[in-house]
């Protein structure tokens, strides 16, 4: 027996004997089979330190038991079982009889499930061809019948336990699952056979949850567990509802559940073997003991990983010191000839600028050279050339060495069938280059619609500036935006032009350089705090580097917004439609990426706003969930306290001190609205509140101890307010000294707590508005959407908190 915890600095008490498990393993594989057959499940459980596995008697296909034999299982009953490796879900097809243990019944009921489960499985089949093994491709009636009872092994007697209670949530399901993109995952949750329809109905993390083996431990991932549907029933916690297992116990499956995982792992360079599902449904509960009812398990071999990228080489493509463009046109506007004039425009130096081009000596002022390596080894290489012309230049570049980093504009490169062979060959050439000594050139792309680096000086977008000009951008903040979608990223910041991140960062198909390569780069900057990423799939095992790296972020102070496409089936389509990606499971994403520690978008909306919120208010410190809320308009005040709730997170409408009240009645008796105005939360100052009333209860809200934040309603339409972009001076102009948007400037200056605007109203405002957003008080059109969005905002601030806090549990 030995403990395995190379992988965890957890503390854990499970006690695994490998051996025992990769023997059995070896024992399987050598008969030709990927998966383990019921009774051998229960011997790794028993392997893993599992208190209860039933007692078990395999009854081989072609063997005539004994009496004895057939009543070596204790109990007055007995469960028979189908043993096959195609037949998954045994009770649908007849394979699960519960019997009297008498030696007579139960050959009855072994005879007649060797002839019946074939029967009832064949016509299963048939009505679910999509769902069919690959062994019976092709075969209906009898001769399906005849392959299926041909792969029959025999029949499983299995002790009866019959559990202390068989009402809803009494069951529970434990499994790991091999993910492409997170590699090891464990999921718990409300078991049995309405398992599936349980993870669907109920609401996100209500029945199941789920987390990285290798981001987690046992008593994080129960800490997870004890927020579902299935805990409270476990525990007790319902109406005429007692307690059935003890923490302990779960703790200890869960520990051991993990430590199995990363063992059998893909990441793990010593695994003998890769478990890719291992499933225990469901768990029973019998005297406050757990017991396996059915478990499943498939494995497979280990598999050569991937080269690892020259990561630190995307210094040189966010800040090249030179820039290399093929596919300049000499006389027409091109994608080439846009790229350039962008470049130029940011102020990038023209001498520091190279076209390659042949038979032009320059064009635009920028000197032309005939190859990639006439001029020396450049930091940038933009490539702004048709696909089909890519993989011979990527050649070229890699057997010159004529780039440390490499931007692939054209489309065409894995999003269609047609173009996946041409894909596969330029990234077998990259990969090999990345064996090379210095790792070879990073690649962004393909279908990248390029970068905007501030830090850099340089833009290599293929948008003419007329239709974005750069002044549109505003003023830089300390923020990165990596999106694998160009135009998510362009119409995001075209309709939101106060998001003003230092780096724009267009991954495209994700050729070479994955998103968690980006974040890896990212997460040291010293230009960036926060980190914004808009994803639709990760390539192999690169959702774990990027929760990796997330941690690593916010460990380190910063913050990640994360909005993942993809959620639906054919969101998952249109997905790998666009950029080549192979959408995964949204569940796992979400809860993995949230638990490494990153705010996770479910509307493209929220990504915005979340990202807005990131932006301005990551100086400002979030101790806590409490709220002050004003406005001038009932209905706003309604909609406020409405929205505090958000499905997983709700804020708290702050009490007032008898101080703070004192100076709400005087500030109110002041401006001779005590007759009208409450001192409530939220407060309501009515449209006869003047902008000065606005800004002074905001101010006493902000200096209360009772409250972490506040958000401010401004009423624009109100004629007490100066809410207009007309000449100064004007009654109702915005730029007078004393006008509302002075004032909450101002205030927010003044304030280590965060300030959030809300105001309603049409074109007539948006100048307020915008001018509120530049110079980092965030806005919204309404007030229900701004307390919403802070409601998200402060519980990852807060769930960041505890991270850096209270230990990481990463491994």
């Amino acid at each position: 027996m030995q403990n395995y915890d190379a992988f965890s600095h957890a503390k854990t008490t499970a006690n695994i004997d490998f051996d025992a498990i990769t023997e059995i393993f070896t024992q399987a594989h050598s008969e030709g089979r990927s998966s383990l057959y019921e009774h051998e499940v229960y011997r790794v459980m028993e392997s893993i330190g599992s208190e209860t596995p039933p007692q078990v008697k395999l009854i081989p296909r072609g063997t005539r038991p004994s009496d004895d034999e057939l009543m070596s299982i204790p109990g007055k009953k007995v469960v028979l079982k189908i043993v096959s490796p195609t037949i998954v879900h045994k009770t649908e097809v007849g394979g699960v009889r519960i019997v009297e243990r008498e030696p007579s019944k139960i050959r009855s009921a072994w005879r007649r499930m060797m002839y019946e489960v074939p029967e009832k499985y064949a016509r299963w089949i048939e009505r679910h061809p999509d769902a069919a093994p690959e062994e019976y491709a092709g075969l209906s009636g009898t001769a399906l019948e005849e392959a299926i009872s041909l792969d029959l092994k025999g029949v499983l007697l299995v002790q009866f336990m019959p559990p202390d209670s068989d009402a809803f949530g009494n069951e529970l399901i434990v499994g790991i699952r091999r993910t492409r993109e997170f590699g090891m995952v464990l999921s718990a949750g409300l078991g049995g056979t309405d398992a599936e329809l349980y993870a669907e109905r109920f609401k996100k993390n209500q029945a199941i949850v789920a987390a990285s083996t290798k981001l987690t431990d046992g008593e994080t991932f129960f800490s997870y567990f004890r927020q579902t549907i299935s805990f409270e029933k476990l525990a007790g916690r319902t109406r005429g509802q007692e307690r059935i297992v003890s923490d302990d116990q779960l703790l200890e499956c869960f520990d051991a559940c993990i430590l199995l995982a990363n063992y059998y792992s893909p990441i793990n360079p010593d695994a003998p073997f890769i478990i890719d599902e291992f499933e225990i449904n469901p768990f029973a509960f019998t005297d406050f003991l757990m017991v396996p009812l059915d478990g499943l398990c498939r494995f497979s071999l280990p598999e050569k990983g991937v080269t690892p990228r020259p990561v630190a080489k995307i210094k040189n493509l966010l800040h090249p010191e030179t820039i290399g463009i093929i596919g300049v046109s000499a006389s027409r506007e091109n994608f080439g000839r846009i790229i350039l004039r962008n470049v130029l425009a940011e102020g990038f130096p023209k001498e520091q600028v190279r076209i390659i081009r042949e038979g032009c000596d320059e064009i635009e002022g920028v000197r032309c050279i005939p190859s990639v390596d006439t001029d020396g080894k450049l930091d940038m290489l933009v490539m702004a050339v048709p696909a089909q012309h890519i993989p011979a230049i990527v050649d070229e570049v890699i057997q010159k060495d004529a780039a440390n980093s490499v931007m692939l504009i054209a489309g065409g490169l894995g999003e269609t069938e047609d173009s996946q062979e041409r894909a596969k060959q330029v990234i077998a050439e990259i990969n090999k280059a990345h064996e090379s000594k210095d790792g070879g050139p990073v690649f962004i792309g393909a279908n990248c619609m390029g970068i905007v680096s501030r830090p850099g000086g340089y833009n290599t977008w293929f948008i003419p500036e007329n239709k974005f000009p750069r002044n549109g951008l505003g003023t830089p903040r300390r923020a990165a935006l990596v999106s694998q979608s160009g135009a998510f990223m362009l119409f995001g910041l075209s309709r939101y032009p106060h998001l003003s991140p230092n780096y724009m960062i267009s991954m495209g198909n994700q050729t070479d350089l994955t998103l968690g390569d980006m974040v890896t780069y990212l997460k040291d900057d010293e230009n960036v705090d926060v980190i914004a990423v808009y994803a639709e799939g990760f390539n192999d095992l690169d959702g774990l580097a990027f929760c990796r790296s997330v941690r690593e972020a916010v460990l380190a102070g910063k913050e990640v917004v994360f909005y993942k496409a993809g959620r639906t089936p054919e969101g998952k389509s249109a997905t790998s439609g666009h950029t080549a990606s192979l959408a995964g499971d949204y569940m796992v994403a979400e809860s993995c990426v949230r638990q490494a520690g990153a705010v996770v978008a479910q509307t493209v909306e929220q990504f915005q706003d979340l990202f807005m919120l990131a932006e301005t208010l990551h100086s400002k410190k979030v101790e806590g969930n409490r709220i002050g809320a004003i406005s001038g308009a009932g209905f706003e005040a309604v909609s406020m306290a409405d929205s505090i709730d958000v499905g997983t997170f709700t804020m708290k409408l702050a009490p007032f001190s008898d101080k703070a009240a004192n100076k709400f009645r005087a500030l109110l008796k002041e401006k001779r609205l005590e007759s009208l105005v409450s001192i409530s939360n939220p407060m309501d100052v009515t449209p006869a509140g003047d902008d000065e009333l606005h800004v002074e209860v905001a101010k006493i809200m902000l200096d209360e101890p009772t409250v972490d934040a506040v958000v401010l309603a401004l009423t624009p339409l109100s004629p007490m307010m100066q809410s207009l972009d007309i000449e100064k001076g004007d009654p109702f102009s915005m730029h007078n000294e004393k006008s509302i948007l002075s004032r909450a400037l101002e205030l927010a200056k003044q304030s280590d707590k965060p300030l959030v605007c809300a105001s309603d109203g049409g074109v007539l405002f948006e100048p307020m508005r915008e001018a509120l957003n530049e110079a980092g008080v965030p806005v919204f059109q309404t007030a229900d959407r701004a307390v919403a969005a802070l409601a998200r905002y402060v519980q990852s601030r807060l769930h960041a908190k505890s991270i850096r806090c209270g230990g990481c549990g990463i491994r």
